[in-house]
Parts: C-alpha cells; sequence; structure tokens
C-alpha cells in the first residue's frame, strides 16, 4: 500500500536497539521493585502483577526467537503466585532477551508474525519499543514521572508503531481509500507520515470470518519543501498534527493525552478521534 519507503530503524544502530531493551527493562523492574501486585496499571485492565508477567512471558518469548527457535514452538514459563518469583522471573527474561540479542547479528534470521520481520534486527527494534512503552506503564503504575528517551528514538517509535501496527493487510483481504488523509508531524525532529484512512475488507481464509473495518495506508517521509511522497500539498490534508515525537508516540500508543498538540484541518477533533480509535485497535 504504501509508496518507496526509508527506514528509520536503518538510520539508528542495533546497538541503540540492545542498549533500549536493556535500560527500559532495568527501569521497568526498578519501578515495580516495590509496587503492590495488585497495584492498578492506569493505561489498562492490568494489575502491576500482571505486567510483570506479560513482559516476563514476551521477553522469554524473543529471546527464544533471536537463539533460533520457531515463534509458535515456544513454550510459557509458568506464572508465579509469588510476587517476588514473578520480579525474578522478570528480571531473568529481560537478561535473556538482552544476551540474546548482544549474541547475535542484525542480519541473523529469525521467526516473526509481521511481513517486514524475519531478521534478528526487526525484533530488537520491536522489543525495544516494547520495553519504552511498558516502562512508562511501570512508572504510572508505581505514580512517578514518566521520564522520556533520546527525541531519535521516539522519533523511530513514531515509525514502528504506524508501520508495524498501523500500516498493511493479509494478502487475503483489500485496502480501499476513502480519500481522508492525515499528515502527522514531529515538532523536535525532521519526521513525518501521512495517513491515508479507508476500509480493509475480506474474509479470513481459515476461519470464514468477514471482515469491514475502518484501516489506514502509512506513508513516511514528507519532504521538506511540503509535499509528500506522492505530491500531494501539505496543506490539503484533511487533519495536521503536529507535536513533539515523544509525546506523539505516547499518544499513538494510548500512554498520553493529545494536549498541548496543534491540530489543523478541516476534519477537527471528529478526525483526530478516529485516528485514535484506529490506533486502539491496532495496538490491542
Amino acid at each position: 500500500m504504501a509508496g518507496p519507503r526509508r527506514s528509520y530503524a536503518a538510520q539508528m544502530e542495533y546497538d541503540t536497539y540492545v542498549l533500549a531493551v536493556r535500560e527500559e527493562t532495568e527501569r521497568f523492574l526498578d519501578a515495580l521493585g516495590t509496587t503492590d501486585a495488585d497495584a492498578p496499571v492506569p493505561t489498562c485492565d492490568w494489575t502491576a502483577a500482571d505486567l510483570l508477567w506479560h513482559v516476563a512471558e514476551v521477553q522469554h518469548h524473543w529471546a527464544a526467537v533471536v537463539r533460533g527457535a520457531h515463534g509458535e514452538a515456544v513454550v510459557a514459563p509458568d506464572r508465579p503466585e509469588d510476587l517476588d518469583a514473578l520480579r525474578t522471573l522478570a528480571a531473568t527474561a529481560g537478561t535473556e532477551l538482552a544476551g540474546a540479542l548482544a549474541e547475535a547479528a542484525p542480519d541473523d534470521a529469525a521467526w516473526s508474525w509481521h511481513e517486514d520481520g524475519g531478521t534478528v534486527a526487526w525484533v530488537a527494534r520491536r522489543q525495544a519499543h516494547e520495553a519504552v512503552v511498558h516502562r512508562v506503564d511501570a512508572e504510572l503504575t508505581a505514580g512517578r514521572a514518566v521520564t522520556p528517551p533520546t527525541v531519535e528514538l521516539a522519533a523511530d517509535g513514531v515509525d514502528e508503531v504506524l508501520h508495524v501496527m498501523l500500516d498493511g493487510v493479509p494478502d487475503w483481504g483489500t485496502f480501499t481509500p476513502d480519500g481522508v488523509t492525515v499528515r502527522l508531524e514531529c515538532t523536535n525532529v525532521d519526521a513525518s507520515w501521512l495517513l491515508r484512512l479507508g476500509r480493509f475488507t475480506g474474509t479470513g481464509p481459515e476461519s470464514g470470518t468477514p471482515y469491514d473495518l475502518d484501516a489506514a495506508a502509512v506513508q513516511r517521509d514528507v519532504a521538506a519543501h511540503g509535499a509528500d511522497v506522492t505530491g500531494a500539498a501539505r496543506d490539503d490534508v484533511d487533519l495536521l498534527v503536529r507535536a513533539p515525537a515523544w509525546e506523539l508516540d505516547m499518544w499513538l500508543w494510548g500512554r498520553g493525552p493529545a494536549d498541548g498538540f496543534d491540530v489543523s484541518g478541516p476534519g477537527g477533533a471528529a478526525l483526530l478521534e478516529r485516528v485514535r480509535q484506529l490506533m486502539v485497535e491496532a495496538t490491542q
């Protein structure tokens, strides 16, 4: 669906992602180190114990994948009932993932559920941003101030969530644009994206379930002169959303509000909410 793409991931060193996995996991564990097991996570219906378990299970899974396992064959560990044991499991899984990534090469083959995956580099990028998002969850759960990553990692996070979670359709489905366009633009780094909204339709080949859903196609790299990669004028979009990279990343993930965003265009608040709901569905 998208036009020619320049990967923001290609601009960042593989070691940056490996370091982010390690550091963000350490911050995650520190934030939940003294938090009650049943403390609610403000961003979802989980408790602190549920959040610990989720991160432990995910990082255990991808550590095995990086080391050569097929993702569908990885067996999840048993969930401990004891909170200290759960913290230990999460710490062990984080160490396993960071260690596996450090020992691997970016171009090594690795199983993925995504059509753009297939390499350890893809896993490292996905898990770096997974760690960032859940570290934010942990800080909010612990009542701490949320600390931003580097601007570069935040902008890469916007790109990653849009292209991995929102963009793309399976080969048995069809995306039909409805003519509505949204431009997302970072105000503190040269990065922007064009969203073409429309409908996804198709019938699941295994389930036989018919789908007719709101959807979006994503294009990156709007040129500095104000035209996107297809030549559309910057001011012709139905909604222009401008915000710092970190605030935009957190809003797309449902971890922060759109307060303070520079929003313009005829689509207004209704179209902004449509994008938010698209992201809710994409990131569930």
